[in-house]
């Protein structure tokens, strides 16, 4: 087992380090998200720099932060940082969605309908669509989230149709349980393989998201096709 140290003994240069192994380890057709949550924008400046463009943050408050810090351009200046995108992932509260609805490029783990309600409404007040990802629930752990595979069909007929014209499903996401049993968390990404491929082909959709620091190998080898890695690249929390 590698053990990370914390960022703040993070050298510069290693986070850069770290992302380029990762990148070269990583198939190519399979995106990689870089987990920043609790990191400084110096870390989000140099993962960039390495080549880095899409950035989970989990604590909107957070999220907004960078963004105003980083890619909000309002004020007129140059363009720093195009490219990047800013992914939502962990849990959203309904209440938080009208903050980031402006800009977030990806919401990963929308788990009800009444947070799709959510999103359509505060996407519609901007006059954007809003990308996101169904989380489906596959894990054995009840502090998991997420729809169960048996909902799917009758979740995306309403997307199907014209209750959130302003979402834009672009796959499913899931994680799966906390354990060193590498075969059931083998057996629950691919189960959660089989509801993307069942119900994504008709929908032309893009993105199974499964997979971080401890499982993506796994996750990868069941067909993921992005992956969320936060430690491996800065360091522990």
């Amino acid at each position: 087992m590698i053990l990370v140290p914390p960022y703040d003994l993070w050298c510069m240069g290693t986070i850069a380090k770290a992302w380029n192994e990762l990148r070269a380890e990583v198939p190519d057709h399979v995106s990689l998200v870089a987990v920043s949550k609790t990191k400084p924008n110096e870390a989000v400046v140099e993962a960039y720099g390495a080549g880095a463009r899409m950035f989970g943050e989990n604590r909107v408050q957070e999220l907004v932060g960078k963004h105003e810090n980083l890619t909000h351009h309002d004020s007129g200046r140059t363009d720093e940082f195009e490219g990047l995108e800013w992914h939502q992932i962990g849990t959203l509260q309904r209440n938080k969605v009208k903050y980031i609805a402006p800009f977030v490029h990806l919401i990963h783990a929308v788990d009800q309908p009444s947070l799709l309600d959510e999103i359509n409404k505060r996407a519609a007040s901007h006059g954007r669509k809003q990308n996101v990802l169904l989380q489906v629930h596959i894990a054995e752990e009840q502090s998991k989230f997420g729809f169960a595979s048996a909902e799917l069909p009758q979740l995306l007929e309403q997307l199907d149709g014209d209750r959130w014209p302003n979402v834009e499903a672009l796959g499913l996401m899931g994680m799966a349980t906390f354990t060193s049993d590498e075969a059931q968390v083998a057996r629950e990404f691919s189960g959660l393989r089989k509801d993307f491929d069942a119900h994504g082909r008709q929908r032309n959709w893009t993105t199974l998201s499964m997979g971080m620091s401890g499982d993506w190998r796994i996750a990868v080898a069941e067909g993921s096709t992005m992956v969320r890695i936060g430690s491996s690249i800065f360091g522990q929390r």
